[in-house]
């Protein structure tokens, strides 16, 4: 399946907005930055449970993460993934 990255970004930024705890940030590219309390330990516990390369914690950043927009199954599932783990 075929799908707009742009207008997927918006629709997986603004899902991201959604979850409490999780401040998506202004990103350019096909990556979105992400603050969030304990990155180390948010990303570690996501990329058990989905895929290693699903979240990083980019070097000198500091309470953030990124994630990589993907087609939407991947960014449901994720979206799903944080809801639980955030909560």
């Amino acid at each position: 399946m075929v799908f707009d990255l742009s207008n997927e970004k918006d629709r997986f930024f603004s899902r991201l907005a959604s979850i409490p705890g999780v401040h998506p940030k202004p990103s350019v590219g096909d990556w979105i930055l992400l603050s969030v309390e304990k990155p180390r330990e948010l990303a570690r516990r996501v990329n058990r449970r989905l895929n290693p390369d699903t979240m990083n914690v980019p070097r000198g950043s500091e309470k953030t993460v990124r994630v990589h927009v993907r087609d939407p199954k991947i960014n449901e599932e994720l979206l799903r993934t944080l809801r639980e783990l955030v909560a």
